[in-house]
Protein backbone atom coordinates (compact mmCIF):
# COMPACT_ATOMS: atom_id res chain seq x y z
CA UNK A 1 0.00 0.00 0.00
CA UNK A 2 1.80 3.63 -0.94
CA UNK A 3 1.23 6.43 1.97
CA UNK A 4 -1.45 8.20 -0.64
CA UNK A 5 -3.67 5.11 0.29
CA UNK A 6 -3.21 5.09 3.87
CA UNK A 7 -3.55 8.61 3.76
CA UNK A 8 -7.11 8.43 2.09
CA UNK A 9 -7.73 5.42 5.14
CA UNK A 10 -7.03 7.79 8.19
CA UNK A 11 -9.00 10.92 6.37
CA UNK A 12 -11.96 8.53 5.97
CA UNK A 13 -11.74 7.08 9.28
CA UNK A 14 -11.63 10.27 11.19
CA UNK A 15 -14.76 11.51 9.23
CA UNK A 16 -16.39 8.32 10.22
CA UNK A 17 -15.15 9.13 14.18
CA UNK A 18 -16.25 12.45 13.51
CA UNK A 19 -19.80 11.61 12.77
CA UNK A 20 -19.93 8.96 15.64
CA UNK A 21 -19.10 11.50 17.97
CA UNK A 22 -21.34 13.82 17.10
CA UNK A 23 -24.35 10.89 16.93
CA UNK A 24 -23.49 9.96 20.29
CA UNK A 25 -23.68 13.59 21.47
CA UNK A 26 -26.92 14.29 20.19
CA UNK A 27 -28.56 11.26 21.64
CA UNK A 28 -27.10 12.33 25.03
CA UNK A 29 -29.46 12.61 27.80
CA UNK A 30 -30.96 15.81 28.76
CA UNK A 31 -30.39 18.03 30.56
CA UNK A 32 -27.30 18.19 30.74
CA UNK A 33 -25.39 19.91 33.37
CA UNK A 34 -22.10 21.92 32.97
CA UNK A 35 -19.98 19.92 34.98
CA UNK A 36 -20.96 16.56 32.98
CA UNK A 37 -17.41 14.95 32.48
CA UNK A 38 -18.49 12.42 29.94
CA UNK A 39 -20.45 14.85 27.82
CA UNK A 40 -17.77 17.34 28.13
CA UNK A 41 -15.10 14.53 26.96
CA UNK A 42 -17.01 13.88 24.02
CA UNK A 43 -17.22 17.77 23.49
CA UNK A 44 -13.02 18.13 23.43
CA UNK A 45 -12.71 14.34 21.78
CA UNK A 46 -14.76 15.75 18.60
CA UNK A 47 -12.84 18.84 18.48
CA UNK A 48 -9.32 16.83 19.25
CA UNK A 49 -10.51 14.45 16.13
CA UNK A 50 -11.91 17.65 14.01
CA UNK A 51 -8.46 19.48 14.38
CA UNK A 52 -6.62 16.36 13.02
CA UNK A 53 -8.71 15.59 9.92
CA UNK A 54 -8.18 19.39 9.35
CA UNK A 55 -4.40 19.12 10.13
CA UNK A 56 -4.20 16.07 7.30
CA UNK A 57 -5.97 18.63 4.38
CA UNK A 58 -3.89 21.68 5.24
CA UNK A 59 -0.81 22.44 3.53
CA UNK A 60 2.52 22.04 5.18
CA UNK A 61 5.00 24.74 4.92
CA UNK A 62 8.67 23.20 4.65
CA UNK A 63 11.61 25.96 4.67
CA UNK A 64 13.97 25.16 2.33
CA UNK A 65 17.10 28.06 1.64
CA UNK A 66 14.83 29.82 -1.11
CA UNK A 67 11.83 30.30 1.37
CA UNK A 68 12.99 30.15 4.71
CA UNK A 69 9.80 31.83 6.02
CA UNK A 70 6.33 31.31 5.11
CA UNK A 71 4.74 33.74 2.70
CA UNK A 72 8.61 34.83 1.98
CA UNK A 73 8.71 34.15 -1.71
CA UNK A 74 10.97 32.57 -3.65
CA UNK A 75 14.07 34.32 -4.20
CA UNK A 76 15.30 34.32 -7.73
CA UNK A 77 19.33 33.93 -8.50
Amino acid sequence: MDYETHLSEARSSLAAAVESIQREIQDYPTPISGCDAQYNYLIGLRGSVSESLRALEAPRFVATPRTPEPLSGVESR
